[in-house]
């Protein structure tokens, strides 16, 4: 089994994958049913690759089939670029990995899998609904979900400093081990702990760019005021009371973001914990992994839960990840047969592990797993990162807009330009004109 790490200049050379990605010949065994190709993300958390080829490398030597594996980082759009040359072209790896509305972007190049997510789910359980309404178009799986770097964004907060500076104690909210106790944990609640840090010095790290962190939260935020710019059927629904609404509570909440959060990028909210200024950011567990490493005076001291309540509900921004299978590749019954392996319970457990609970499986029945009770400092910390009872529920930010518009609203960060206009200045009537006119647009190619 062959590994490799694709980089940008490989992806784009020659603007043919099968030159870039292809180039290395297999080595076949006189008994091997077979080859086939895949490319992965390049896992943020050290030893998660490791992990996951392992699992690979376990079905390969069983089904006897020679398995080459490229991970492919996110950075600078890599992956992106990987998917659009390999669909172009119709050649490149058997199977990719998808995020969010990929798999619809690219459906005329995908192998319906219908079979193979039925045969999951009924070993697996249901699949969490947000997931099914990005990886299913027209009635068909486009691909298998898959644990291995689907995330919540989550609410990791400084609970010293949230109790101390902000008065609201996360710790009794959201206990280890126990069902939340979050009522009082709303978007006001929230509006005021923000105004308070930041007087003491320890302000949120909310980041306001065109960034993957920002459309998150903020798309979240949208969510939670049923602040919805396009139904279901395509029709623009910007001018509404929801979205005024909503756009009247980021103009407060603004105030009190970092003086640059219009250019942060999605390592800045990062920085901004692991150094210690900051008492709340949204991210998955990586931020505290790396202070676990890198300031562990910072991670002993954080604790990750859910978001807050809006008038409309409690939404955890999600970000699943799909495996999906060219229609071009030349061995799909071996691909189905892998991602079916990929997606059990025994191996999304090895995966959560290895990502030091950093993967949310879209399976619910999975978060009973032992990482994220065990993971520490401080034990516990990780507890409610998983949605574990409560009213809160995964959330799909853009949505119930149709997938390819969606698609659209969150590339072109349209709530967050929306957010940041109206803060700035720009009279309501403007901003919503200009966000309606955006969407038409949308609509027309």
């Amino acid at each position: 089994m062959q590994l490799k790490k694709v980089s940008r200049r490989r992806v784009v050379a020659g603007g043919a994958v099968a030159a870039g990605l292809m180039s290395a010949p297999f080595v076949r065994s006189a008994n091997a049913a077979g080859s086939l190709t895949i490319g992965l993300w390049d896992h943020w958390v050290p030893g998660a690759n490791d992990v996951q080829s392992a699992i690979i490398k376990e079905w390969a030597d069983k089904e006897k089939v020679d398995v080459k594996i490229d991970y492919i980082t996110s950075q600078g759009n890599k992956l992106l670029l990987t998917l659009a040359v390999e669909a172009q072209a119709r050649s490149g790896h058997d199977i990719m990995e998808f995020t969010n509305w990929e798999s619809a972007q690219y459906s005329q190049a995908l192998e319906p899998v219908n079979d193979t997510v039925a045969s999951v789910v009924a070993k697996n359980g249901p699949i969490d609904p947000a997931v099914e309404y990005l990886g299913k178009l027209e009635g068909k799986w486009l691909g298998v979900p898959m644990t291995r770097g689907t995330l919540l964004l989550g609410t990791c907060s400084r609970f010293d400093m949230m109790k101390e500076y902000g008065g609201v104690d996360v710790q009794a909210l959201y206990p280890a081990g126990k069902p939340p106790n979050d009522a009082s944990w709303t978007w006001d609640a929230f509006l005021a702990a923000a105004e308070k840090c930041q007087k003491a010095g320890f302000g949120f790290g909310l980041p306001l760019g065109n960034t993957t962190d920002t459309n998150q939260w903020v798309g979240a935020l949208f969510l939670a005021y049923g602040a919805q710019l396009m139904d279901a059927k395509g029709n623009v629904t910007v001018k509404t009371d929801g979205v005024r609404e909503v756009l009247e509570y980021a103009k407060r909440l603004y105030a009190f973001c970092p003086q640059d959060a219009t250019a942060w990028d999605d390592a800045s909210n990062n920085k901004w914990l692991i150094s210690g200024k900051g008492a709340l950011i949204f991210n998955p567990p990586s931020a505290w992994a790396v202070a676990k490493r890198d300031a562990p005076q910072v991670a002993e001291k954080c604790w990750t839960h859910g978001f807050p309540k809006g008038p409309k509900g409690r939404f955890n921004p999600i970000l699943p990840r799909f495996y999906g299978v060219w229609n071009f590749s030349k061995n799909k019954p071996a691909a189905k047969s892998l991602l079916e392996f990929l997606a059990m319970r025994q191996n999304a457990e090895k995966q959560v592990a290895a990502s030091q609970g950093y993967d949310i499986p879209p399976y619910p029945k999975f978060t009973d797993f032992k990482t994220w009770e065990d993971e520490g400092p401080p034990k516990g910390t990780l507890s409610h990162y998983p949605i574990k009872g409560g009213d809160q529920v995964a959330g799909v930010v853009c949505s119930p807009a149709p997938p390819l518009i969606a698609a659209q609203i969150w590339a072109q960060s349209i709530q967050n330009q929306m957010v940041v206009r109206y803060a700035k200045g720009e009279p309501m009537p403007k901003v919503l004109d200009w966000a309606s006119a955006e969407l038409e647009g949308f609509k027309r190619t």
